[in-house]
């Protein structure tokens, strides 16, 4: 969606709303806001048949519009919205220019709150606007793992396909999903981490992108990062890939070893992301050095050859060591998934060479001994699955035990804590594959 009619519409609501504080409605000043208004709206709803208005996640967006910089037209609208205590506006094709005049009275007179917002309007006749209002297990649908996690999924498709179509993707919708992805990794780690266990086969493209996003997130919190370094990691992380868009989809899928032509060409996707990634509103040096290095390896031996010499941020080594830790774990025709203690192996010994040293020990260390998404078998023979691990004290686990020890697979899953000592009770790992076990099944 063009982007500039909604901001258009924002524009002349929030002009509308502030010009009511300084002269009446009927004021030849007010006429020409609601005059702009009226003609951005009900060219939008030409096209279809809603224009929904509101916050998420405390941004404001118009239909698919985010607006996440400090656009003070937003800013506004978004303040007002909060205290009228509620989460958005409906606008139905049919609305009239009167009841949008009336809609401003009621936004101007502010004693219409929550509830009591759709009485009001009514009483004043509208019925082609009414108020978006969330219940709390929406909202909480909405910040769960599992919808931050498909959102970003959504928010990479479409990219994808601007990208696809010759276009250049607007970057709004990424920025705030990132934004969400960064509060979850600072309030709730392993849970989201946790999601980065789901893999579309078939999508591999798409739900690595979002997994090293993730994964990247993990490693940088785990080194001490602010929240508006993560939400630069995050980003440059879902985007590392877009290269690949441009590069022939049959390489890109190709089951069995590469030969050295098609290998050349696929080392060609960082540049082209890059300079996709240049083009992008709001990307900063940091997320272009992401997409451009994040094959260069910490001994800068990697590719592309001619970004070896030039200085990367550090941002560069947490993406690639996300990058390295997803392929791994991902079930690939030529290559059949590590477990994740197994991956962990594998990636100390491509530390120092391939992957940052000290970044690499925060992020083992944060992870635990026992990764979220980890099969283990216990002292008595029952095989549980680790769902939570603490932030304060990795050796903290929680499980579902999903095989009794009979080998016997629970029908309902139990609950058990596990608690620093208790770890003694883990003897061995073991493959899901082996016990027919989908991991994601079983992680809220």
């Amino acid at each position: 969606m063009n982007q500039e009619l909604p901001k258009q519409i924002v524009q002349g609501l929030a002009g509308a709303v502030k010009g009511l504080r300084l002269y009446p409605l009927d004021h030849p000043a007010n006429t020409r806001q609601m005059e702009l208004l009226v003609d951005r709206l009900f060219t939008m709803l030409r096209r279809q048949d809603t224009v929904r208005l509101g916050l998420l996640e405390g941004t404001l967006f118009l239909e698919e519009v985010l607006f996440v910089d400090d656009n003070p037209a937003a800013v506004e609208i978004g303040q007002l919205l909060g205290k009228l205590q509620i989460d958005g506006l409906e606008f139905i094709h049919g609305v009239t220019a009167l009841e949008l005049r009336h809609l401003l009275q009621v936004l101007h007179d502010g004693r219409a709150r929550g509830d009591h917002f759709s009485e009001v309007l009514h009483a004043h006749g509208v019925h082609h606007i009414r108020p978006i209002m969330v219940r709390k297990d929406d909202v909480d649908d909405l910040h769960s793992p599992r919808a931050v996690y498909k959102r970003a999924l959504a928010v990479v498709d479409r990219i994808f396909h601007d990208v696809r179509m010759g276009a250049i993707p607007t970057s709004n919708e990424a920025m705030a999903t990132v934004k969400s992805m960064v509060h979850m990794t600072l309030t709730e780690p392993h849970a989201l981490l946790a999601m980065s266990m789901l893999k579309d086969y078939d999508n591999y493209t798409f739900t690595h992108s979002v997994n090293v996003a993730v994964l990247a997130l993990t490693v940088g919190r785990a080194c001490g990062l602010k929240e508006n370094q993560l939400r630069i990691l995050g980003l440059g992380a879902l985007l590392h890939d877009i290269g690949k868009l441009q590069i022939d989809w049959d390489i890109i899928n190709k089951p069995g070893q590469l030969t050295d032509e098609e290998f050349e060409q696929i080392k060609r996707h960082p540049t082209n992301g890059a300079d996709i990634v240049r083009k992008m509103e709001g990307m900063t040096p940091e997320i272009i050095d992401i997409v451009l290095g994040h094959h260069l390896r910490y001994n800068r031996e990697g590719y592309p050859a001619d970004a070896r010499g030039r200085a990367a941020s550090a941002m560069v080594d947490m993406a690639t060591i996300a990058d390295t830790y997803d392929a791994m774990t991902t079930l690939r025709s030529y290559q059949r998934p590590m477990t994740p203690k197994s991956a962990i192996s594998r990636l100390e010994e491509l530390s120092g060479t391939v992957l940052h040293p000290e970044f690499l020990r925060n992020f083992i260390r944060f992870l635990g001994p026992y990764p979220v998404g980890t099969l283990v078998r216990l002292t008595n023979n029952e095989i549980g699955l680790v769902i939570w691990v603490s932030t304060e004290q990795p050796d903290d686990l929680r499980l579902k035990i999903l095989f009794d020890s009979d080998g016997e697979m629970l029908t309902e899953p139990r609950i058990e804590e596990l608690a620093g000592p208790d770890t003694i009770r883990i003897t061995a790992e073991v493959d899901p594959f082996s016990k027919g076990i989908n991991v994601t099944d079983y992680l809220d």
